[in-house]
C-alpha cells in the first residue's frame, strides 16, 4: 500500500500505541482478575487454605480469558472488511461480552458493593421489623379501646343500684332486694373486665420497650462501621429476639377474652328470685330484672361487635431475617447500585471501544492509501540504492527495462506503465550533470565509474 500523508500519520500512531494498547488490557484484565477474587472468595465454603488457592485459580482464568479474548476482537476486527465477516465478528464479540459479564463482571459488582448490599438488606428487613413490632402493639393497644365501654357500663350498673337502694328509683320501693343484687353482680362482672383489660395494658407496654431495645440495637447494627460479618451474624440473634416480642404482643391481644367474657353476660345473665313482701312488688321487681336483662344483652352484643372489629384486623406475619452473601445481596439490590455496576461492567467491557477505534482507523487509512504493493515496505535507504543502480545502468548503456546492452543508435525500451518512471530517467544519458549541481553521493559515483576504458 502506498499511503497519503494522512494515512501514513494514521498508520505510524496505530503502531506506536499497539505497545500501549498491550499494557492497558493487560491491566484491565489484572484488574478485573482481582475484583472477580474478591467477589468470588465470599461465595465459597472450606478451609482458608482452599478458598484462597480456589479464589485464585478462578480470577487467573478469567483475566487469561478476558485478555485472550479482547487481543483476537483488536487483531481481527479492524482487518476484516467484508459486511457478512464484520457482523459474524460482531455477533461472536456479542456473546464474549454475555459470557464475560456472567463470569466475571457481577463478581465484580459483588466486591465493589457487597458490604454495603449487605447493609442495604439488613437496613429493609430491619424496616419491616419495625412495621411489624408497630403493628403488633397497635393490634395489641385496640382492646384498649373497648375498656372506656365496660368503664360506663359498669359504673351505669352500680349508680342505678345505688339508685334502687336509697330511693327505690327502679321499683319504687327503698332497700337491697333482688334488683339491687342483680345491679350490683352486673357491675361487678364489668368491673372484672375492665381489671384484665387493664392489666394487659402493662403486659403490652412492656413487651414494647424490650422490643424497641431490640430495635435500637439492630440500627446500631446496620450503621455501625467495620467487618459486615460479625455485624450481620448480631443482627440475626436481635432479629430472632424481636420475633419472640412481636409473637408475645399478638397472644397479649385481649380481644378474644373480652368477647368470650361479653358472651357470658347475655348468655349466663342469671335473675334471682324477686323477694317482695307483696305480690305487687314482686311483680315490679320481676319487670325491672327484665329490664336489666334486656340492657345487659344489649350492652353484650355492643361489646361482641367491638372485639370482632379488633379480631378482624389481620394479625402480623412472622418475619424471617435470611442472611445474603455478598453477591446475592448486589443482585436482589442492583437498582440501588447502579453506579458499581456500571463500574464494574465497564472494566470488562472497556476493550470494545478500542476495537472499535481501532476498525474506524483501519478503515481510514484503506480509504486513503493507494495501492502500490511492491513499494509497500521500502525503505529510504533502499530508494537510494535503487536510483544510483539506474544512473550506474544508465551510464553503461544498459537498457534499464530489460537489462541488455542498446545498440548505437537504438532508442532504449520505454518503462511498463504500470511502474512510475524514476525521475532520473528525464535527464538525457549522454549529458552529465552539471558540476554546480552534482551532490556528493553523484560525484563519488562519477569517479567510480569515469576510470579508464579499454580501447
Amino acid at each position: 500500500m502506498q499511503l497519503k500523508p494522512n494515512a501514513y500519520r494514521l498508520n505510524e500512531t496505530v503502531k506506536g500505541i499497539e505497545t500501549m494498547t498491550r499494557f492497558a488490557l493487560a491491566v484491565l484484565a489484572l484488574a478485573s482478575g482481582v475484583y472477580t477474587y474478591l467477589g468470588v472468595r465470599g461465595l465459597l465454603d472450606g478451609s482458608a487454605s482452599f478458598v484462597f488457592f480456589a479464589a485464585i485459580v478462578y480470577s487467573t482464568a478469567v483475566s487469561v480469558a478476558i485478555y485472550a479474548f479482547w487481543s483476537f476482537m483488536l487483531r481481527f476486527v479492524p482487518l476484516v472488511t467484508n459486511g457478512v465477516q464484520r457482523i459474524g465478528l460482531f455477533i461472536t464479540m456479542a456473546i464474549g461480552c454475555v459470557m464475560i459479564m456472567a463470569m466475571s463482571s457481577w463478581l465484580n459488582a459483588a466486591a465493589l458493593a457487597g458490604s454495603a448490599a449487605l447493609e442495604q438488606h439488613m437496613a429493609v428487613t430491619l424496616q419491616g421489623y419495625a412495621e411489624d413490632l408497630d403493628a403488633a402493639h397497635a393490634n395489641a393497644l385496640a382492646s384498649q379501646s373497648l375498656l372506656p365501654d365496660v368503664q360506663r357500663a359498669a359504673e351505669r350498673f352500680a349508680g342505678l343500684a345505688a339508685d334502687e337502694r336509697e330511693t327505690g328509683a327502679l321499683t319504687g320501693t327503698t332497700g337491697s332486694g333482688s334488683v339491687v343484687q342483680l345491679l350490683t353482680q352486673m357491675s361487678a362482672q364489668m368491673n372484672q373486665l375492665g381489671a384484665s383489660i387493664t392489666g394487659s395494658r402493662d403486659a403490652v407496654s412492656s413487651l414494647f420497650e424490650d422490643g424497641s431495645t431490640r430495635l435500637a440495637t439492630m440500627r446500631e447494627l446496620v450503621s455501625t462501621p467495620g467487618a459486615i460479618e460479625p455485624r450481620s451474624d448480631s443482627f440475626q440473634a436481635e432479629a430472632v429476639q424481636l420475633s419472640a416480642v412481636i409473637a408475645a404482643l399478638q397472644q397479649t391481644d385481649i380481644a378474644a377474652s373480652v368477647k368470650r367474657a361479653a358472651a357470658d353476660l347475655s348468655a349466663g345473665f342469671i335473675a334471682p328470685v324477686a323477694n317482695g313482701q307483696t305480690a305487687d312488688l314482686a311483680n315490679r321487681q320481676d319487670q325491672v330484672m327484665e329490664t336489666v336483662r334486656v340492657s345487659v344483652a344489649a350492652q353484650s352484643a355492643a361489646l361482641s361487635t367491638a372485639a370482632d372489629e379488633i379480631l378482624a384486623t389481620p394479625a402480623v406475619e412472622q418475619r424471617r431475617f435470611v442472611p445474603l452473601s455478598s453477591a446475592e445481596a448486589v443482585l436482589r439490590y442492583w437498582q440501588d447500585f447502579i453506579p458499581s455496576w456500571a463500574g464494574a461492567i465497564s472494566i470488562d467491557l472497556l476493550p470494545v471501544v478500542l476495537v472499535l477505534v481501532l476498525m474506524i482507523v483501519n478503515d481510514a487509512m484503506r480509504r486513503d492509501s493507494e495501492s502500490m504493493v511492491e513499494a509497500e515496505n521500502i525503505t529510504a535507504a533502499e530508494m537510494l540504492r535503487a536510483m544510483r543502480l539506474y544512473r550506474q545502468m544508465e551510464a553503461a548503456g544498459i537498457d534499464v527495462a530489460t537489462g541488455l546492452p542498446v545498440a548505437p543508435g537504438v532508442e532504449p525500451a520505454p518503462l511498463p506503465e504500470d511502474k512510475p518512471a524514476p525521475l532520473a530517467a528525464t535527464e538525457p544519458a549522454s549529458a552529465p550533470p552539471d558540476d554546480a549541481t552534482v551532490t556528493p553521493i553523484d560525484a563519488a559515483q562519477r569517479k567510480r565509474t569515469d576510470g579508464p576504458r579499454p580501447a
